[in-house]
């Protein structure tokens, strides 16, 4: 017997149908591109993301044609999130901060008919548009007053299209698992990596991630998302912030920690995410200038594990921190770290043992360790094994690729290696290309650079297997000081104290600045190139 429910299509569209409908007052506050602060409502946004469709249609636009942004965190960027799965293309993302050939690879691979790009990424186009075969045409994101001379053969200026069109469009009836988002892994082995979206896959998302235990998103949120919109979409906030009806702040360009700051006393921020190198910076310039957080409440924390001195930091101002984890291939939520009701009564030592763990699946996300021959291994909370994910908003192949990770069971590999103990919590131990296998047995390298991250003339660390004549591999720690760089051997000592005595790094080095890859991950591959012929002390 089949329930008797009404079958309404899970459709991105909907949200923004909701938000104008319910929370039509609401503001979405930008900082633009141009300069000064751009501000208007949920019911201003919908009337323009109709024009936008309609604009769309009227370039050419159609059923799964992919159109490429190249923008920040503003609310032209915003609009497009909406307008262009609602009307059945594709938004793809493009992260502006990879190397030309694979920018160009990215746009020619998704057969991109038409870029939108900030005025900040005009000379970036121009530089490649020659090698972009599949763009009919760029769109810039501004105003007349503000379009700039260029060389690009077939242009249009954003708010141009917009002021030619009404706002009387109705949106498409769309299947909800037609494609809608496309984002590209970073590529940091290989060429980059297509990750498309559903509507209905995008809405389930923003459910989980909008839930008490993850995020805690509400009306009465005034939500800062500092992670990119080309970033795995914001690690979907954009969609989450129109579904419960909260103020929006985006930051646009500046995301210095001085300035996110400065946006969070003005719009008075409740929530706000970003990578642990934003962080940093916000929590030096706050700890340096003494002013307070104002309503801040609670930030989530993602990209990369935070170390546990930062959770403190953040705990002594008075902030929670909700360490997430995902990958773009997951749209990208997959765990949280949310305390259990009874750990609430903890002390804080053991409540931070929990907060530097990785967290547990929201609903809807299905995690696992197994062994390298596929055997689900025991969730003690010690036992390392390849860590699996699975569920309805995780990848079940990459796009215009045959390669995907996944086994029989739909069981996706991650390529993380990770723990997972009795209450759920999962703790990434490194990834599998990273770990440091040392006398046959394991070492972590993020649990040594967090704890290395501990030390007070520290402010970044990174740790990769070096080649020893009778290990096999042991630990190097690659550090950036603080201030004056501390003694080798007082660093050891420290981390003594943190870690077990055979996983101590057999030799420190320090250096002005560790790579990074394009999402702000510190570049691994680059490290052990840089030291491949690195002589350890002890070998």
């Amino acid at each position: 017997m089949m329930g008797l429910m009404q079958q309404r299509p899970l459709l991105i569209s909907s949200l923004l149908e909701h938000a104008e409908l319910n929370h039509g007052e609401v503001e979405i506050v930008s900082c633009p591109v141009e300069g000064g602060t751009h501000r208007y409502t949920y019911a201003d946004c919908a009337r323009r993301t109709r024009k936008l469709a309609k604009a769309l249609e009227r370039l050419g636009v159609w059923d799964g044609d992919r159109v490429g942004t190249l923008a920040w965190n503003t609310w032209r960027h915003f609009e497009l999130f909406y307008a262009v799965p609602g009307m059945g293309a594709v938004c793809h993302t493009i992260n502006p901060r990879l190397f030309d050939d694979q920018i160009a690879y990215i746009v020619n691979h998704a057969e991109d008919r038409f870029l939108f790009v900030d005025l900040t990424f005009v000379d970036l186009v121009e530089r490649l548009i020659d090698r972009l075969p599949s763009v009919e045409a760029v769109v810039i994101l501004t105003d007349a007053a503000h379009m700039p001379e260029t060389s690009l053969p077939r242009v249009a200026c954003y708010e141009e299209l917009l002021a030619a069109e009404d706002d009387d469009y109705a949106w498409r009836p769309l299947d909800e698992n037609t494609a809608s988002s496309l984002c590209y892994t970073s590529g940091t082995t290989g060429e980059p990596k297509g990750v498309l979206y559903a509507h209905r896959s995008t809405i389930l998302h923003t459910l989980a991630a909008s839930l008490p235990d993850v995020h805690a998103f509400s009306s009465h949120d005034c939500i800062l998302p500092v992670a990119p919109m080309f970033h795995a979409n914001s690690w979907g906030i954009p969609y989450c912030a129109a579904a419960v009806g909260a103020k929006l702040v985006l930051p646009g360009r500046d995301v210095s920690g001085p300035r996110i700051h400065e946006l969070m006393l003005q719009e008075g921020v409740t929530h706000s995410a970003a990578v642990p190198t934003i962080w940093l910076d916000f929590l030096n310039h706050v700890e340096s200038t003494g002013d307070d957080t104002g309503k801040l409440d609670r930030v989530c924390v993602g990209g990369t594990a935070p170390p546990r001195s930062m959770i403190e930091r953040f705990h002594r101002l008075g902030v929670q921190v909700r360490q997430g984890w995902g990958m773009t291939e997951m749209s990208p939520m997959g765990t949280f770290g949310t305390l259990k009701r009874d750990m609430l009564d903890w002390p804080e030592a053991r409540k931070l043992d929990v907060l530097v763990k990785q967290g547990r699946p929201a609903f809807g996300v299905q995690i696992r360790i197994v062994d390298d021959n596929g055997r689900e291994l025991p969730r003690d909370g010690r036992t390392y094994g390849l860590l699996q994910s699975r569920g309805p908003w995780v990848t079940s192949g990459y796009f215009k690729r045959d390669d995907t990770p996944i086994d029989e069971d739909g069981w996706f590999s991650t390529g993380d290696v990770a723990t997972i103990d009795p209450r759920g919590f999962m703790q990434i131990t490194d990834r599998a290309k990273d770990v440091i296998k040392s006398g046959g047995e394991w070492i972590s390298s993020i649990e040594l650079e967090n704890a290395a991250m501990g030390h007070p003339q520290v402010a970044e660390a990174a740790v990769i297997g070096v080649a020893h004549p009778k290990w096999d591999e042991r630990p190097l720690l690659v550090v950036v000081a603080k201030g004056k760089p501390p003694g080798k051997q007082d660093l050891i000592d420290y981390l003594a104290g943190h870690v077990a005595k055979w996983w101590l790094p057999d030799d420190v080095q320090f250096v002005d600045e560790l790579p990074h890859t394009a999402t702000g991950k510190v570049q691994k591959t680059a490290l052990r190139e840089r030291f491949k012929d690195y002589a350890l002390p002890t070998a």
